[in-house]
């Protein structure tokens, strides 16, 4: 057995998994995963939605459809039960529609018949359900999947891809496949278990991951249990590039927070070698770019299980690495490219490192943030992310350098043809499930990303990491019907996607709200966004009653 990868991932596992035990692996055989006690209770039957239709119209809406082509309308999108069947331009802007095609020899919009339901979008934008390629759906926050499910729907997230699954496998299982027949409100999901999570054969034998040979069987198991993909935070090389290999021999799908306890003997480059998909967050991406330094600076007293030192010097770490447009920065970012490697940044889930007050004061956290989520975000030695013993504008000051070099990366990389991106790792450090995501997109667009490279980031790029580019991604003839409407442009303002909506001052100098999404459609179920905010708002509401919790600001209690 190999000690010191026991030791490393017990610790990793109780700051990201928040207090699992260690890595064990099933014999071969048929396995069984194992069910966790402590599990988040499940969506319950769904009741919301209408459809699918024999026909769904969507008329007179602006398509921006996912590609990076700029927006076009009116077009009518008509859907056939669970896919995109027409999209048809119907007129010009600024012209009332008539019934026939413009410059079309007796052609008609598309009618209605019965049993069909018409949408008029007449102003509204259309685009690709969004894909969140990096959530928790778990059991810590005892939030309930309902809660976290109708969040993302009225932000218009239809995919989301979780990466570890605390609640165990049969459980993200069960839901995956609910979600998939569309008998619980929720996006649809892919499975990523996270490496070395405890397994159980048939006969109940355990071993520990200490071999390349295990953490093949590991994966083997994994994959004869229907997961998706695996999720690491690192390993020694000889068993973190097995376990890859194997995971693609069983085609599935692979993503890694490379942990500090491990990047010192593979970076994010290493790894991509090796077959890794995607990276989350930027751990390994910096280490990869050294040019004067083997390992990161830590200071001598620092201690990885202190999450100040943590993620005080996480802030720290990219102005360590090669500056931009160095022969170092410039090789590591052409090779990332060549290898078809994806970088999943969420940045929004480190933005309090940067501006800690923000975060705390984000304006949806009256209405939406739970009492257990607010408690869990507040000052902890224990909680994971919940690190704010003392921090100051020197660490502020730190991260916003920090962002500066990392979003340049991005950008670079994008340009250079590189795969980037959206998800939120929200439920930690002050960010909301689909708020998060939202402000993800704000960030994309502050590290200089066209808003329609935003998008596609959100969907198609989204989509081709999970492999469903064929299914989803883009508005396009022949895809399932994921779709989101919003009532203004949100090219113009991503912050009119909020469901809070953006403020905007009308021509009787009235302060008003403007956005949200406006419905949400997956596989042609027509979702109605305000209602499932409103339900969401209301758990809150009840909650809090139940509690007699008044949220305050930490420190501030008395």
């Amino acid at each position: 057995m190999n000690p010191t990868f026991v030791r490393s991932l017990r610790i990793a596992f109780a700051f990201l998994i928040f207090g699992s035990t260690f890595v064990s692996l099933a014999q071969p055989g048929k396995k069984a995963p194992v069910v966790a006690d402590d599990v988040m209770q499940k969506a319950p039957p769904r009741s919301e939605g209408e459809g699918p239709f024999p026909h769904l119209i969507l008329r007179g809406a602006i398509l921006i459809d996912g590609t990076g082509a700029p927006a076009v309308g009116p077009v009518d999108i008509v859907i056939e039960k669970d896919r995109i069947a027409k999209i048809v331009n119907v007129g010009f802007p600024g012209v009332p529609l008539a019934d026939k095609i413009p410059g079309k020899k007796n052609e008609f919009r598309p009618k209605a018949g019965p049993g069909d339901k018409e949408l008029d979008l007449t102003g509204m934008y259309v685009l690709p359900g969004f894909i969140n390629a990096h959530v928790h759906i778990g059991p810590e926050h005892s939030t309930g999947a309902e809660y976290i499910y109708k969040l993302w729907m009225g932000h218009g997230i239809t995919t989301v891809r979780e990466v570890w699954g605390e609640n165990g496998v049969p459980w993200m299982l069960d839901q995956r496949n609910k979600s998939a027949r569309n008998e619980i409100t929720a996006p649809r999901i892919k499975v990523y278990i996270a490496f070395g999570m405890n397994l159980k054969s048939e006969t109940g034998d355990l071993d520990t991951i200490a071999t390349p040979e295990a953490a093949r069987r590991w994966v083997d198991s994994l994959a004869d249990a229907g997961a998706d993909g695996i999720k690491f935070i690192g390993a020694p090389p000889d068993i973190f590039r097995a376990a890859i290999d194997e995971a693609k021999k069983k085609h599935l799908g692979t993503a890694a927070h490379l942990s500090q306890t491990f990047v010192a003997q593979a970076n994010a480059l290493d790894a991509a070698r090796w077959g890794l998909n995607s990276m989350e967050h930027w751990y390994g991406l910096p280490e990869a770019l050294f040019d004067n330094r083997a390992v990161q600076d830590f200071p001598l007293n620092y201690n990885y299980s202190n999450e100040q030192d943590r993620f005080g010097n996480a802030g720290r770490l990219w102005m360590q690495a090669a500056v931009p447009g160095s022969a170092k920065w410039n090789e590591v970012r052409d090779e990332l490219v060549k290898l078809n490697f994806t970088i999943d940044p969420t940045l929004t889930i480190y933005e309090a490192g940067r501006d800690l007050m923000r975060a705390r004061r984000a304006e949806w956290h009256e209405d939406y943030t739970l009492p257990v989520l607010w408690k869990h975000y507040s000052p902890s030695r224990t909680d994971h992310g919940s690190y704010w013993y003392y921090w100051t504008t020197e660490d502020e000051v730190a991260w916003k350098h920090n962002y500066q070099r990392w979003m340049e990366f991005l950008n670079d990389y994008k340009n250079h043809g590189g795969r980037v991106t959206t998800g939120e790792d929200a439920g930690f450090i002050y960010s909301l499930y689909g708020f998060g995501y939202i402000r993800e997109m704000e960030l994309l667009r502050e590290a200089g990303f066209h808003p329609l490279e935003v998008f596609r980031a959100a969907t198609l790029n989204g989509a081709q990491l999970l492999g469903l580019a064929d299914q989803l991604g883009s508005v396009e003839v022949g895809k399932l019907a994921d779709l989101v409407v919003v009532p203004v442009n949100p090219l113009e303002n991503i912050a009119a996607l909020y469901g809070t909506g953006a403020i905007k001052l009308n021509e009787r100098n009235e302060v008003t709200r403007v956005g949200s999404v406006r419905y949400t459609i997956k596989d042609g179920i027509v979702y109605d966004a305000p209602k499932l905010l409103a339900d969401v708002r209301r758990m809150v509401r009840e909650t809090k009653e139940k509690e007699k919790f008044t949220l305050t600001q930490p420190g501030m209690e008395k």
